[in-house]
């Protein structure tokens, strides 16, 4: 089995349509499946379905194949909607200007905070996490954001379904104390990582909501220590929200 074969099925509908949308005239299933490599039978039976769906249009006397009108919609929905993520991360450039350190763009998922989109610091020395990165709930600014969101009922039992892991001496391992934490957080707006995920490394963290008040993700910015300290993380939070506040005006509302 080659490479090309280990394509996941669900992927091979989009790699015609990719193929489809970069050529200037139509194809048939064996040019397109010259670029695929994939079994011959497969290809007809995708380029089928996708002529059955609606997605192509076959030539007239012809075996070639073409994107639809329906195709050319998907494809204007989406560079339409480009123009959310441009906003987000245009904000979160203009946060790192002032803040000066890594500013996050974070969304919760099954497997921890997830880091959708960041601006890196200029500083050669500077904390590593990618965007892509997942990081713990508890230990985490943006985790606790996101569970302080919760009502206190909510937020008490998802708690006691993370397992505590100390990752620093700060690491909160104890359902009770993180709890009270979150009340505070909850209370006043942000968060703070005070060493608790990583040792030298603060960070703080506002929650971006819709219209209803339901999170949405984090923005939270990280640095080392020797930059930024708990104060000045504190102090960054102002910058946060007023960061989160038009965000919300520009890719929520």
């Amino acid at each position: 089995m080659n490479d090309q074969e280990r394509i996941p099925t669900n992927l091979r509908t989009l790699l015609v349509l990719e193929i489809l949308g970069r050529s200037d005239r139509a194809m048939t299933p064996t040019e397109i499946n010259a670029q695929i490599d994939l079994p011959k039978q497969t290809v007809h039976r995708l380029v089928a379905t996708l002529l059955t769906e609606g997605f192509l249009v076959r030539e007239a006397d012809s075996n070639r194949y073409r994107p639809s009108r329906r195709s050319r919609l998907l494809g204007a929905g989406l560079l339409h909607v480009s123009h959310v993520h441009i906003a987000r991360h245009q904000i979160l450039q203009q946060v790192a200007d002032q803040v000066k350190e890594t500013v996050n763009f974070v969304v919760p998922q099954e497997t921890g905070m997830f880091y959708q989109d960041r601006i890196e610091t200029d500083w050669p020395f500077r904390i590593q996490m990618p965007r892509g990165t997942n990081v713990p709930f508890h230990c985490t600014a943006s985790g606790k954001v996101y569970m302080a969101s919760m009502p206190k009922s909510a937020r008490k039992k998802f708690v006691a379904s993370l397992p505590l892991t100390a990752l620093t001496g700060n690491t909160h391992i104890n359902a009770e104390t993180l709890l009270q934490d979150l009340t505070l957080c909850a209370k006043r707006g942000y968060a703070l990582d005070a060493e608790e995920f990583m040792e030298g490394m603060v960070a703080s963290a506002v929650p971006l909501t819709d219209s209803h008040g339901r999170f949405v993700a984090a923005l939270a910015v990280h640095g080392p220590i020797q930059r930024l300290s708990v104060d000045q993380a504190i102090a960054n939070k102002e910058i946060l929200l007023a960061a989160a506040k038009r965000m919300q005006l520009a890719i929520i509302s």
